[in-house]
């Protein structure tokens, strides 16, 4: 690859573009001996698999030895054998069934497809039986898999909330009853409002093997994070010191050439000079995918969105041709969740075939789908994480081979932070998952839901949590639980005659959807929470859907639909709000080092906003081309925050510097750069968290700066957020006086989803004001 690196740096429309280059040194493989059943391993064997992996080995013993396991290996280091192995052997043995949960219907697939050639292999009467329990069967397919009674079930956390556990009582008692194993594969995804309604919905099934005298021990499988333990116990319901970290790959590797590389800045006039702005990374992307495909590496890109993995596909196809490569224009795929899964079949089909020669792919190819070694991985911009950096990296590589991954950088602040500070990339603490299966906002459904499978009784607050007996008060007195005294004591069971898990979605926190409908059909196009219809299909919108751009033209809120027509608009729209934070409660508190008078603060808040207007911006530029008024109703949302006052002497100074613009400026940035290198640390998107500055608050009486979890009764974010307050204002420190713009930009303080349009934004007194706060000493360079 050493080869191929130089001749990248060498080609002249690439120069000065590699912003660090590192070399990860490859491995080679260590085993272990472990004592299999014969029938499996001479069906392991033939499968080309003669011995097992220590760290696969490890997680086999401590399986055996009744112990949950968190398995935090790279991508294809053959975690799923770790599982597999104690899973067929309790079925060979006793009958004892597994249940393997995934987030994505692909990669049951998958597995299924691999674990029944696997028990294939075991030939008859090995009781090793495999099923997927989907929403795509029908229901004449799922009454042939409960008949068949598969000892190895795979579905995902919806089919266990929508269809298990509220018929164990009269399906699934075979099942739950000799439950031995659940294995929680990719476990690192469920995090935020998913992960935390798994995390209680997994509390549920706790609750079901003890009715059917189960106990079945736990393996989540995972990608690098900060806290593989702390997470798997949060999500699963299971204590902390239960479980046996293996966490040390021992497969092998080739080594891996990492290029951080940042597309040229626009320098095309005086006003582009100093604008932070850059060329697009797609652009970028498309050229460097080219390149590596002509030379016969085979590539895959990541990016973001699937209508830029399927334009972009296209255009590389074409581009192949422009240049005379005909060969492979035609070997170029998307792949993307929205295919078929035949087309998808065909596709990684042919990445291990080697036909493919090029994939350009959402995270739809980060899982665990197999699809052999590629030569190359490109990332069309940072992922918003270095585990899904890393995970999408591990994608390259056969066997002990070298392999290239280069990651391309964008515009914002994140992706333009590390391009700076690459040793934040490669040798940073990996980022923390987090969930919060005590949220008010989501507890109350799953203990109804929990009192329609089996009744409640005192004792689930072991369970649920501390504020148990208020849920079910608040439940009894709403009418949703009907209380009963028994022998046993008091017991609670729902008394309502709909399903409460059909009422509510794992997937979402609001309950309030606003249907999108085509204006000349009337065929619903998509769905959207009511906060979501609010900011992205109000009237005038513009609104893409699946490679289509609609324009809003009416949004009805009695009836909950919004009504879009097709356009050929060159511009995008961004909402104006007005927002207002109240302080509830103050939780905790703390003074920071660097300045023991100003306290960082951790509360219950409520956030009110309402949107005012929009703008219309043009695609290409971001140029404001006009706005209009709205008048939509104001939106209320109870979650949790942290919060920090300006001191008197350091609010003196940013007003020296900039006067009463320059201050509120200050604040505003300072708010944004805290906002978006927040997921450096944590598992989230910018999007997930919210913020406010204001030179005066009620509640402080002071200028004021909130930043806050995005989603109703808060998912860990501020609260993992408040402990590490200081290091965050001195990385935000570091992004803002780090970048070259002039005043703002992309890459250091404008957010997309800023309410007040960027507008103050001031980077000279937003350095102040945090290096003053961390005791850092970052200047604005001159």
């Amino acid at each position: 690859m050493d080869d191929t690196v130089a001749w990248l740096r060498d080609r002249p429309y690439y120069e000065g573009q590699v912003a660090a280059e590192r070399t990860l040194p490859g491995r080679e493989a260590a085993f272990a001996d472990v004592d299999l059943e014969p029938r499996l391993a001479d069906a392991l064997a033939a499968e080309g698999i003669d011995r097992l992996y220590e760290h696969q080995a490890e997680a086999v013993e401590a399986i055996r030895d009744g112990r949950d396991v968190v398995l935090a290996t790279r991508t294809a280091s053959g975690k799923s054998l770790a599982y597999t192995v104690p899973a067929f052997e309790n079925a060979m043995d006793h009958g004892g069934r597994t249940l393997y949960l995934a987030p994505q219907n692909a990669l049951i697939a998958d597995q299924s497809e691999t674990l029944s050639e696997l028990a294939r292999g075991l030939g008859f009467g090995s009781r090793v039986s495999v099923d997927q329990y989907t929403g795509r069967l029908s229901d004449g397919e799922k009454r042939d898999v409960r008949s068949r009674r598969p000892t190895v079930l795979l579905s995902n956390p919806d089919m266990l909330h929508y269809a298990l556990l509220p018929w164990a009582y009269r399906h699934w008692e075979w099942f739950f009853s000799s439950l031995d194993l659940v294995v929680v594969d990719e476990v690192h995804g469920y995090r935020g409002v998913f992960g935390s309604q798994v995390a209680l919905l997994l509390r549920r099934l706790n609750r079901i093997c003890e009715r059917y005298g189960a106990d079945p021990g736990f393996v989540c499988c995972s990608a690098t994070i900060g806290n593989p333990v702390e997470h798997a116990s949060r999500v699963t319901g299971q204590p902390t010191d239960g479980f046996i970290l293996v966490d040390e790959d021992t497969s092998a590797r080739g080594p891996r050439n990492w290029l951080l590389w940042n597309p040229p800045e626009y320098t095309g006039g005086v006003a582009d000079r100093q604008s932070g702005r850059r060329r697009s990374s797609h652009t970028e992307t498309k050229r460097l995918f080219c390149d590596l495909v002509s030379r016969g590496y085979q590539t895959l890109v990541f990016t973001r969105a699937r209508q830029a993995a399927e334009r972009y596909a296209t255009d590389s196809a074409e581009e192949l041709r422009n240049r005379g490569r005909h060969d492979l224009a035609g070997n170029i795929e998307a792949y993307q969740a929205a295919l078929t899964h035949d087309r998808r079949r065909e596709i990684e089909a042919g990445l291990h075939s080697g036909d493919v020669r090029g994939v350009w792919s959402t995270n739809a190819l980060e899982l665990g789908v197999d699809v052999g070694g590629l030569d190359a991985v490109i990332l069309d911009g940072y992922p918003g994480t270095r585990m899904a950096s890393f995970q999408r990296a591990g994608r390259a590589g056969r066997g002990t081979d070298p392999a290239l991954v280069v990651m391309v950088g964008g515009e914002d602040q994140l992706d333009q932070y590390l391009m700076a500070n690459p040793e934040d990339f490669f040798a940073g603490e990996p980022e923390r998952a987090m969930v919060d299966p005590e949220n008010d906002e989501l507890r109350p459904r799953h203990v109804a839901c929990a009192a329609a499978e089996n009744w409640l009784s005192p004792d689930d607050e072991r369970h649920f949590g501390e504020g148990f007996p208020d849920v079910v008060t608040d439940l009894e007195a709403a009418g949703t639980l009907e209380r009963r005294t028994t022998d046993d004591g008091i017991r609670w069971t729902h008394s309502g005659d709909e399903s409460p898990q059909h009422a509510m979605s794992l997937r979402t926190i609001d309950e309030r959807e606003v249907d999108l409908l085509d204006a000349r059909s009337n065929d619903r196009i998509a769905s959207l929470s009511f906060s979501d219809a609010l900011r992205d299909a109000h009237p005038g919108a513009i609104y893409h859907h699946q490679g289509q751009s609609y324009e809003v033209v009416d949004l009805d809120l009695d009836r909950d639909a919004a009504r879009l027509q097709p356009t050929w608009a060159d511009y995008y729209t961004r909402v104006l709000t007005d927002k207002d934070v109240t302080v509830e409660a103050d939780r905790r508190e703390k003074a920071l080092e660097a300045r023991p008078d100003t306290p960082v603060r951790f509360a219950d808040v409520t956030v009110t906003e309402r949107i005012t207007g929009f703008e219309r911006r043009d695609g290409s530029t971001g140029e404001t081309l006009g706005s209009e008024a709205l008048d939509l109703p104001e939106t209320s949302l109870s979650t949790t925050a942290l919060y920090y006052t300006v001191p008197d002497d350091v609010e003196s100074e940013m007003r020296t510097i900039g006067g009463e613009a320059g201050f509120n400026g200050g604040i505003h940035a300072a708010e944004h750069g805290m906002i978006s290198l927040m997921p450096l640390s944590l598992l989230c998107d910018r999007a997930d968290i919210g913020g406010l500055s204001t030179p005066y608050h009620r509640h402080t009486g002071r200028s004021t700066v909130f930043i806050y979890d995005g989603y109703p009764g808060g998912v860990g974010l501020t609260r993992a957020a408040y402990d590490f307050a200081a290091d965050l204002m001195g990385r935000t420190a570091r992004l803002i006086s780090g970048c070259g713009c002039a005043d703002s930009c992309p890459a250091c303080v404008q957010s997309p989803h800023c309410g007040n349009a960027n507008d103050p934004l001031s980077k000279p007194e937003a350095v102040t004001l945090l290096n003053a706060l961390a005791g850092s000493d970052e200047l604005i360079p001159s």
